[in-house]
């Protein structure tokens, strides 16, 4: 067997519009094409014997077991493959359970697509799973614990931590959608304008400030001292000579901690001679220059944790130990221990393993003890020096037993300090009584708290922290989206887009617009090339300063990695003509049809889908549609459109002249074409169902048919508004028409076009693009020979894994069929082909240049324009 690619899916796709995250393999089976695993002798023994857990699947049986049913009756390993992928992410810690196999149009191959938790585990799991198939079906020993020990690694490089994934699983909860800004905690919720980001439990309200006095503990300590908090008694030190005059001044026992530490680390506790009060300053100062020497003061250690200035959870927190069973040695505890199914490798379970380090090592020394020493029944023997639930602490959630007084005064802290999410570390013997009364203190002040204690803890209530995050971020009343207009369809999504966006604006809105040239925010471009894939769309919607986004949406991006957005407000299909057929499983208007479906797919249920009435294949996907749909129409005696607006519907209709909208049995005329710079005078039909759609789109949107007219009449088709889109260049005796028509489709509306043109003499410069069906190259050359009465071939680029000459073969058979004796010239190099166009154009001639044939020809030919003025 042989993998010929693996995506990864990260938003709504062709497989499935909920489920975002999935891995699609494309597997060619080989020689297993003609074995299912009835033919395999042994196979399910085998595969039962290296992955038991595998009879929980149901598969289409309906029942546990029913997998391996299939497997005993018979099923292709593509099918076992994706079992298999999705089973050993399980046994990673990753349960995700969706699946799908298809066998694609070719023979033995097929496409293998589950659900995934973490990217590259996904990734690894359909590797891994394509070798463990291979070993099975050899009959091989597999090494399966490496796959799981590796995937669990992958895992935690790559998750959000369990503070951070609250926030995020709240936001979710809540419908706010989030964008991971690096490949740490740095998250953004909601979109453009309306975004907010945080970094683990850091947010963009907490201050720098504050951040700064709670990293410096001497300063913490002496604002909270100044206002009658009761904090331990301490110095700080940088220097031996220093230690001992603490010594002296504080007195045995004793705790060092870095001033700017964190998470324990280069702490020490209960230190109670000069010697160990060496060893820990030495320990200290590999964290920090400046360290902290307080008296240790007995007691429990709790953490109360502080958001929006309100306690809202409070933990009591023991560090890493295990109890003597005057049998078994320290580290047969541990290892005991260890095995509790809560603790696991990192963040993945409730509580963490056990790992012995110095300061366990240095522990069990104070006490004369080793790994090796059997402690005595009921002993308890500390493993750690701090209660951190990372180095395998343990809590206990204790937020309803915190006495009035101690919540009234750590909500003070939090404003003391000025910290909008803090953790607040206590040692006293309880929080039940007021810390004044039962000597208990301050420890620190942490910014960026640990959740994990009181979202998992080992006992008591779990507590929802995140809900308060969330609830300060987002009070109510306060949007996380902006509005997202998605356009998508074979031709004019661009010039639909870019016109929408051109509404958009001139109706007080800061828009970003994604295009097949670029991503633009109001007038501005900030990225050159074609960006009409979720990378672009994302790209928008990180932009704080955009207040709506209007993305156009091709099929490659869809394809490639699904959207870049959740939902939308509105989705648009242009049309569904044929175009890159034939490419990644896309062999039919079918198939077509179903990648652009994804985006009406993605349209909120209260939104609105904008579908072509006139297009067969849009009226399959209205048929399907969960929101609200209305259509637009170049005939108003369209069935369709009298049915929808029978009931009561919505639509744009071209009727006498003129783009109305039609609501119900009412007419609102918008504008008469002949007034819309856009559809030429009226005569290019395509054009004018682009005004159709985007005036539909934005009157959906709620603006008022003035304001839509207004903006119908300034949009001005040019290079600077409508690059490559029926850009007309008037030289003293001659035009130059520059479009980027690449299908049959478009050069017929381009046709229609030049049908109204008087011309001496109508000029094509035409290419062919590799990865179309030949039937597709050779149609538009017919197309051209239609409306040209002579053709220059100019087969540059876009060879896409052909032969040039195969291209140009295909243009010449399509051009002689329609006409044999027509002149048609093959000049092959961009620069030299229009320079010999320019120079021996005839007067009153009409050069049509398609399919983006020469590379940037609208900058080249706007610099002859620009020669020809200067010579005036």
């Amino acid at each position: 067997m042989k993998i010929l690619g693996i995506q990864v899916l990260r938003g709504p796709n062709i497989w499935s519009v909920n489920r975002k995250k999935l891995i699609q393999m494309r597997l060619d089976l080989e020689d297993m094409e003609q074995k299912p695993t009835n033919l395999i002798d042994g196979f399910r023994e085998r595969i039962e014997k290296l992955i038991p857990t595998l009879h929980s699947h149901r598969c289409s049986k309906g029942a546990p077991g029913g997998f391996l049913a299939r497997v005993e009756e018979g099923t292709w390993m593509g099918h076992v493959i994706e079992h298999i992928a999705l089973e050993i992410q399980t046994l990673a810690g990753m349960d995700t359970g969706f699946g799908r196999t298809r066998q694609t149009k070719t023979e033995g191959i097929y496409n293998v697509v589950f659900s995934y938790l973490e990217e590259k585990a996904g990734v690894y799991a359909a590797e891994a799973s394509v070798r463990i198939a291979e070993a099975l079906i050899d009959n091989k020993e597999y090494d399966l614990e490496h796959d799981i020990h590796r995937m669990r690694e992958l895992r935690e490089s790559e998750r959000l931590g369990p503070s951070t994934g609250s926030i995020v699983d709240e936001a979710i909860s809540r419908d706010i959608p989030w964008i991971r800004l690096n490949k740490g905690s740095l998250v953004q919720l909601g979109y453009g304008k309306n975004q907010v980001r945080f970094r683990a439990t850091m947010t963009e309200r907490t201050s720098s400030i504050a951040v700064d006095i709670a990293g410096n503990k001497d300063e913490t300590k002496r604002l909270l001292e100044d206002a009658a908090i009761p904090v331990a008694k301490g110095v700080t030190v940088t220097t031996l000579d220093d230690v001992h005059e603490a010594i002296k001044k504080v007195g045995f026992p004793l705790v060092f901690k870095p001033l700017d530490g964190n998470h324990g680390r280069g702490a020490t506790i209960n230190v109670k001679t000069e010697e160990a009060a060496i060893a820990a300053f030495h320990y200290a100062k590999e964290h920090s220059r400046r360290i902290i020497v307080e008296r240790f003061i007995t007691g429990h250690d709790f953490r109360v944790l502080v958001i929006d200035h309100k306690m809202v959870a409070a933990a009591l927190r023991v560090p890493a130990h295990v109890k003597g069973d005057g049998k078994q040695t320290i580290q047969a505890l541990i290892d005991e221990e260890n095995a509790d199914p809560r603790r696991g490798y990192g963040h993945e379970n409730v509580l963490t393993e056990i790992n012995v380090d110095r300061d366990t090592l240095d522990l069990l020394e104070k006490k004369g003890y080793t790994l090796e020493t059997v402690p005595p029944k009921g002993e308890v023997v500390y493993l750690k020096s701090t209660a951190n639930l990372s180095t395998g602490g343990t809590s206990i959630d204790v937020t309803d037993q915190v006495h009035p007084q101690n919540v009234f005064n750590c909500e003070r802290i939090s404003r003391i300090i000025g910290l909008d999410i803090c953790g607040i570390d206590i040692m006293a013997q309880n929080l039940t009584e007021p810390l004044t009364e039962n000597g208990g203190v301050i420890l620190e002040v942490n910014a960026a708290p640990g959740f994990r204690m009181h979202l998992a803890p080992s006992e008591g209530l779990p507590r929802n922290v995140a809900a308060p995050v969330i609830d300060m971020l987002y009070p109510p009343g306060k949007d996380a989206r902006i509005p997202i207009i998605a356009v998508t369809g074979t031709n004019g999504k661009t010039t639909t887009t870019r016109l929408i966006a051109h509404i958009v604006k001139n109706n007080g809105s800061r828009v970003g617009f994604t295009t097949s040239d670029g991503i633009y925010v109001q007038n501005t471009m900030l990225m050159k090339g074609d960006t009409t894939g979720p990378f672009s769309a994302e790209f928008i919607l990180k932009d704080p300063t955009v207040e709506v986004a209007v993305l156009e949406t091709a099929r490659g991006g869809i394809l490639r990695s699904g959207l870049g957005f959740n939902k939308c407000d509105i989705g648009v299909v242009t049309n569904i003509q044929e175009d890159h057929l034939g490419i990644s499983d896309i062999h039919n208007l079918d198939d077509l049809t179903r990648v652009k479906a994804v985006i009406i797919g993605a349209v909120k249920r209260n939104g609105w889908a904008v579908l072509n009435a006139d297009n067969a294949y849009c009226l399959k996907i209205a048929a399907s549609a969960d929101c609200n749909v209305a259509y637009f129409s170049m005939d108003e005696k369209n069935p369709v459109i009298k049915e929808h607006c029978k009931k009561g519907g919505i639509a744009a209709i071209y009727e006498n002249g003129f783009v109305t909208i039609k609501k119900g049995d009412w007419k609102i005329r918008v504008e008469k074409a002949t007034h819309i710079p856009l559809t030429f005078n009226g005569t290019v039909d395509f054009m004018i169902q682009n005004v159709l759609a985007a005036t539909l789109t934005t009157f959906l949107w709620g603006y008022k048919t003035e304001d839509i007219r207004t903006s119908l009449e300034t949009f001005i088709p040019s290079a600077a508004l409508t690059p490559g889109r029926m850009n007309i260049f008037k030289f003293k005796e001659f035009k130059v028409l520059v479009d980027f028509a690449h299908n049959p489709d478009g050069f017929n509306g381009v046709k229609t076009y030049l049908q109204t043109v008087e011309a001496s003499e109508h000029v094509g410069v035409i290419s062919g693009t590799g990865d179309r069906r030949d039937e597709d190259i050779i149609e538009t050359a017919r197309i051209a020979a239609q409306m040209f009465d002579r053709v220059v071939i100019c087969q540059e680029k876009y060879l896409r894994g052909r032969k040039q000459q195969e291209l140009i073969d295909l243009l010449l058979k399509g051009l002689r069929e329609v006409k044999p004796d027509m002149q048609i010239d093959i000049n092959n190099h961009g620069d030299d082909c229009l320079k010999n166009l320019i120079n021996t154009a005839t007067p009153g001639s009409f050069i049509t240049i398609l399919s983006d044939t020469i590379d940037n020809a609208i900058k080249k030919v706007t610099h002859y324009l620009d020669k020809e003025l200067e010579q005036k």
